[in-house]
């Protein structure tokens, strides 16, 4: 059978690889410390299981709208602006299968073939991917510790070509933790709009960013109506399996991503949506803040940590769950690094490689969206693999 290009050209995601290898060695029998995937270990919201285990009645859970429930979507416009400071009309709220999903329609809707498309190195793979699948040319923007491993408005005006059509931005940024600041944000979506460019902001970690000097987070959607924001279930409230998330896009882009959606995937996961609407009540939202502050606990251990044992953090983080970690010192690459941390001292964590090309082999992304015993022991595995090399 012959492939596409398209498939042949996509790299594998090395933190589901290490992923796999860790799950052979449990296979066989040893205890190994899982920090290489950004997926909190707390579970749904208690609220929201009892809700899926009451519409789990036989009812029919029949499709909805494609761009999800309508109440759903009140909800989140709500939320967004209680928590995040914009006042978002419901109507511009697409529910999707996930963040993915909404990260897919607005690429879909976005990039055509040739299309040069600004992304910060390091980022996220998946984003890029999906730029990629629709002939956008991805261009790696270089970013450093003194950026805060960030886009600025800066750096995007001297990057932007005549082929350029959108930039993809993602605060707080996985794989670094770091953000970039809100007044920064805004002057670098306003450099793209004065150049008639879309802009892509990805907020899934915003529910767990730090307060800032001028307060709690805010979303861009305050003061970029054509902005389009990503968000999630799956981090904040912890909801990674149930796939739903959902975009705010701009309003001559709710038919598009209403037609995209239908032909996609008809519609977000039922189920999940109507046991989603609990997400929203105070006795969720006060589970959520908890565990956003047992995030804040565990991210000062490990950098305590990792300080203890001679790992250099050049960028403190100041959301998500991740720590960005140099490895230069140890003499080993980024992905030997990984393979002798796993074989030896059975802790999973992410090479450098994932994420771009700059720094590719000398940095390491840790999660630490474990528990804290584990967190403890890792770092202390690792410590003890220092003492060794």
């Amino acid at each position: 059978m012959k492939f596409s290009s398209r498939a042949g050209a996509v790299t594998p995601f090395y933190a589901m690889e290490f992923g796999k290898h860790a799950a052979a060695l449990e296979a066989a029998g040893h205890h190994v410390v899982k920090l290489n995937i950004g997926e909190p270990d707390f579970g749904a919201p208690p609220a929201f299981l009892r809700e899926v285990q009451r519409i789990s009645d036989g009812r029919s859970l029949a499709y909805t709208g494609a761009l999800g429930l309508d109440e759903l979507r009140a909800a989140i416009a709500g939320f967004t602006a209680d928590k995040f400071g914009a006042d978002v009309a419901p109507e511009r709220v697409v529910v999707t299968t996930g963040a993915s999903a909404a990260l897919l329609l607005s690429c879909a809707a976005l990039i055509d073939p040739g299309d040069e498309v600004l992304v910060a190195d390091p980022s996220y793979p998946c984003n890029r991917r999906f730029a990629e699948s629709f002939g956008g040319r991805v261009r790696l923007i270089e970013t450093t510790p003194e950026t805060r491993f960030q886009l600025d408005a800066e750096t995007v005006a001297g990057a932007w070509s005549d082929r350029t059509r959108g930039v993809m931005v993602a605060t707080p940024s996985n794989p670094t933790g770091t953000s970039l600041a809100y007044d920064e944000l805004a002057r670098l979506c306003a450099t793209v709009a004065d150049r008639d460019g879309w802009r892509i902001v990805d907020e899934i970690y915003l529910g767990l960013a730090d307060d800032g000097p001028d307060g709690p987070p805010r979303s861009i959607a305050a003061d970029d109506p054509g902005a389009i924001v990503i968000n999630s279930f799956s981090k904040y409230f912890g909801m990674t399996g149930w796939r739903l998330g959902w975009a705010i896009v701009p309003e001559e882009m709710i038919p598009v991503a209403e037609r995209l959606a239908q032909n996609y995937y008809i519609c977000p996961p039922t189920p999940s949506q109507f046991a989603a609407l609990t997400c929203f009540e105070p006795e969720t939202i006060a589970v959520a803040e908890d565990r956003r502050a047992q995030f804040r606990h565990r991210r000062k251990l490990v950098l305590e940590g990792l300080a203890r044992i001679g790992l250099d953090v050049p960028v403190p983080p100041d959301g998500a769950f991740y720590v960005y970690i140099d490895v230069g010192s140890t003499g080993l690459t980024s992905t030997e690094f990984c393979e002798t941390a796993l074989q030896q001292a059975h802790v999973a964590l992410t090479p450098g490689k994932d994420f771009g090309d700059v720094g590719a082999e000398q940095f390491v992304r840790l999660s630490y969206a474990a528990s804290e015993d584990d967190l403890a022991l890792a770092i202390d595995r690792l410590g003890d693999l220092l003492n060794r090399l």
